[in-house]
This record gives C-alpha cells, sequence and structure tokens, in this order.
C-alpha cells in the first residue's frame, strides 16, 4: 500500500514539475487543481479536457501513469475519488453508415443508440439554431466547421420549443463534429452543449474526421447508425443502418402543433436588422391576418412575420383548408418541416383548395408542397442543401442573395405548368429555388428567409408577401 501511495505521489510531482498539473490551490477548505494556464478543476480530477488542450503526444506517456495509479489507488481507498476522468480522449462511440464505413470518437451528450440519415452543415456559425431546426428531424448532423461548442447553449436562440403547445426543443437523432471545445465563452450562455444534448436525449460524437465523412456523404446520402452502446457489434450497428430509410416517412406530424395558437412577438429591437420596415408597414397599419400552417415552423419565422406586421395563427400541418377560410385570413403561408414531401399528401391537397383564395407565401417543405400542388414532382437532391452560404440568382433582377439552406428534396421546374415562373435558381446545380404563380397570388423559396442562422439577404422574401397583401386589400 505505502508503494502505491509513493508511486502516486511520484506520479504528481512530475506531472507538477513538467507544469501539466499544479497543487496547493485551496477551494471551499478542499484541496483543488489547477491547469498550467490557471484553470481550476474539478476536485480530485487530476486532469481533465482543459488539460487535455495543453497535452502533447510526448507528453501522455506521464500523464497515463498518473491517471492509472490515481485509479489503482482510489479502487482501494487510498486516495479519495474512484471518479477519476482520463487524461485523454477515449474512443467509446460509433458511427456506422450503412455501406459499411466505421467512424469511431468520443462520446458527448447523450447514451444509446440512434439510426438517421447523415448530411452535413457548412454553416460557420449557429449551431444552436441548427439543432433546434424542426427540419432535421430524422437525421444526422455533420457539422463541417471543426470547432463546435464554444458559445454554449443559451436559451433566447432557441428555434423550436419556444412556441405554446410545442415544447419539445430538439428534434434531430445526433451531431458529429471533429472537436468538442472545452471551453464556452459567452455572456449569454447557460449550458455546455454536452448538458444540453444530454437533457435533450441526443447523441453526440467528437474526434471524427469530419472533412473525409463530408467528402463520402458528397457522393451520396447515407443512413447512419449512432451508438455508445459497446455490446453491439459494427455489423449489427451497419444492419440497423441497412434497415431504415426516410424515404415516404411522414416527419411533419411528428414535429407540427397539434393545436391552433396565436403568435405576434416580432424581432426583439437589439436584433431587428432590416431599416426598411418602418416605410414598408408605416405605424398604425392594421396588422396582417396571416394563416401558417406549421409543418415545423422556426421560431424566427414567426418573430420575422410579426415584425412586418403580421398576426400569426398558427395551424397544425393537417388542418383542413375549409377552416383555414373560415379564420379570414389575408395570407397563407406553408412553413419549413423535415422529411419526403411526397409523405404528406394532405398538405398538398389543402395547397390546392386554398390557392387563389388569399396570397400565399411558401418556404423550404412549402416551397415543395406548393410545387406539388401547381403539378409538379419533387426529386432527392444527391446530397442536399445544408448550411449558411448557398449563392441564389433572382432572376427578374439578377440580384444575387447568399442563403440559409436545409432541405433534400427539390421541385423539378421542366414540369411545372406555364403559369408558374421559375424565379430563383440556386447557382451551385441549378435547381428550382423560387417559383411565383401570379394568377393564384401564390410565391414560394426553397430557403430560409428568416436568416437564423445565416445572412440576411432574403428578408426581401418576407417583403414581397406583404406587398401582395397590401395590394389584396
Amino acid at each position: 500500500m505505502a508503494a502505491r501511495i509513493a508511486h502516486v505521489a511520484c506520479c504528481e510531482t512530475k506531472a507538477m514539475a513538467k507544469g501539466y498539473v499544479s497543487r496547493g490551490m485551496e477551494h471551499r477548505g478542499k484541496r483543488s487543481w489547477i491547469n498550467a494556464s490557471g484553470i481550476p478543476l474539478s476536485k480530485n480530477k487530476v486532469v481533465t479536457n482543459h488539460v487535455h488542450s495543453y497535452v502533447s503526444s510526448s507528453n501522455q506517456p506521464l500523464l497515463q501513469r498518473l491517471y492509472a495509479c490515481r485509479r489503482a489507488a482510489a479502487a482501494v481507498g487510498e486516495v479519495e475519488d474512484a471518479g477519476v476522468e482520463s487524461p485523454w480522449d477515449v474512443e467509446d462511440c460509433r458511427l456506422v453508415l450503412s455501406d459499411g464505413s466505421i467512424l469511431r470518437g468520443s462520446a458527448f451528450g447523450a447514451k444509446g443508440t440512434a439510426v438517421g440519415e447523415v448530411v452535413f452543415n457548412t454553416a460557420l456559425t449557429g449551431y444552436q439554431e441548427i439543432l433546434t431546426d424542426p427540419s432535421y428531424a430524422g437525421q444526422f448532423v455533420v457539422f463541417t466547421q471543426p470547432h463546435i461548442g464554444n458559445t454554449g447553449i443559451n436559451m433566447e436562440d432557441m428555434e423550436s420549443g419556444t412556441q405554446p403547445l410545442n415544447k419539445k426543443q430538439c428534434h434531430l437523432g445526433g451531431i458529429v463534429v471533429r472537436r468538442l471545445s472545452p471551453l464556452v465563452s459567452n455572456y449569454r450562455s447557460n449550458m455546455t452543449l454536452g448538458e444540453y444534448l444530454e437533457k435533450n436525449n441526443v447523441i453526440g460524437i467528437a474526434n471524427v474526421d469530419t472533412r473525409a465523412l463530408t467528402r463520402k456523404l458528397r457522393e451520396g446520402c447515407q443512413v447512419g447508425c449512432i451508438s455508445t452502446d459497446a455490446s453491439l457489434t459494427d455489423e449489427e450497428l451497419q444492419e440497423k443502418a441497412r434497415g431504415w430509410s426516410i424515404l415516404g416517412l411522414d416527419l411533419i406530424k411528428t414535429v407540427s402543433t397539434k393545436e391552433v395558437y396565436e403568435w405576434d412577438e416580432g424581432t426583439d429591437g437589439e436584433w431587428e436588422f432590416n431599416p426598411g420596415l418602418k416605410e414598408l408597414v408605416p405605424p398604425g397599419t392594421k396588422p396582417f391576418h396571416v394563416v401558417a400552417y406549421d409543418f415545423g415552423i422556426k421560431t424566427n419565422i414567426l418573430r420575422r412575420l410579426a415584425s412586418f406586421n403580421c398576426k400569426v395563427t398558427v395551424v397544425p400541418c393537417d388542418y383542413p383548408a375549409e377552416k383555414v377560410l373560415e379564420l379570414n385570413p389575408e395570407g397563407i403561408f406553408f412553413s419549413n418541416g423535415p422529411g419526403d414531401p411526397s409523405a404528406a399528401p394532405y398538405a398538398v391537397e389543402n395547397a390546392k383548395k386554398l390557392l387563389g383564395k388569399a396570397p400565399i407565401f411558401g418556404i423550404c417543405m412549402g416551397h415543395q408542397v406548393l410545387g406539388q400542388a401547381f403539378g409538379s414532382p419533387t426529386f432527392k437532391l444527391k446530397f442536399g442543401h445544408h448550411g449558411g452560404n448557398h449563392p441564389i440568382k433572382h432572376k427578374p433582377t439578377g440580384r444575387i442573395e447568399i442563403s440559409s439552406q436545409n432541405h433534400n428534396y427539390a421541385v423539378d421546374p421542366a414540369q411545372l405548368p406555364p403559369e408558374v415562373e421559375v424565379t430563383h435558381v440556386n447557382l451551385n446545380d441549378g435547381t428550382c429555388a423560387g417559383m411565383r404563380n401570379a394568377t393564384m397570388k401564390a410565391i414560394s423559396i426553397q430557403y430560409h428567409p428568416e436568416a437564423s442562422p445565416g445572412p440576411h439577404d432574403a428578408d426581401v422574401c418576407f417583403e414581397e408577401f406583404v406587398e401582395m397583401m397590401l395590394k389584396a386589400r
């Protein structure tokens, strides 16, 4: 026993001498540890993720011996706290793709096993808004931005869970990152990313080569299985991935509100970015009554509509068109949403009945629903559009917008009727990104105009919707 304690002390002394850890800091009467930069570590956890940032591969053997000695001594009660954390990242999570590819990494967030379609997102900022976007239901998000989690999670930037009657915040199945930030630095942060994912039962895997994974996904969409369960073999996880498909799944009903509610809260003053709002809608203008179909609507879409002087009545995804007309709307809005639009024929039928009754604006899933209502089928893209940097051309004016996008399907412009004009084109692949049917007073775009996250270029689309309602008054 004495020899083991001496070995622990020897390892600690060597580690402190090299500046990996230091001792002697008193905190609430207990012995604490700090790293070489003076960052406090939790009681008796000799090295944590904070220290890992400063540990090179040449330093790890000493720290590994220190870790092993403390665990051995703690196990027999010779030192306090058997829950000493590892000073290096442990590969305790796997992402297995349907093609048999196996990516190993470090788990954070929830534990368990989940299956979903794997997509990559190229946005540089806004990981919290991406996490809480209901359009990601049924999917795993691979962040191409290599450093995720540094601003933590706050309660103000949620894109779902803030609406009445709809309190679920996180709808995706898992996230994949290259590097999970060991530190959080933001004045609004309430918790770490890992804590938030654990609370919302979402699995995260870090230390994955996301660049290589993205290159593989660009060859075509794949289903993946994320698991922290060591009892499952790689083959079993691959079988789970192969046995699941997003095609034909009606994911809209899993994220839509079940009851009607009202919304009138606009963008907060300090966050308002459109200086032309007062000119378009002068103070004292009667609010526009807009009925919004919730296919997975984001909070900031509701805020932007309210900022444009809209009183919004939000209805479930399958709310009958006849009941919508009984509400006497001045405008009808079809929101974003997850999955395959062909799995929601009820939405298309309602759209057909509402065309021409009032000005209509559809985005993302709403755009695809309107495309099918016009008579054009939708098709699945090779790997989808997910990110905040997609260039769009507005054909009538030649204006270029940098847009935020999140979808895996597109409208086939070749099968649109003559009265439907393709107004926007995605400059990356030439797909249809916007439509207008002047006869039916309907417009749509295949991207997010609410800028959460993303650029503000497309806010002009809300202006066009309001102008349509003004002319119809």
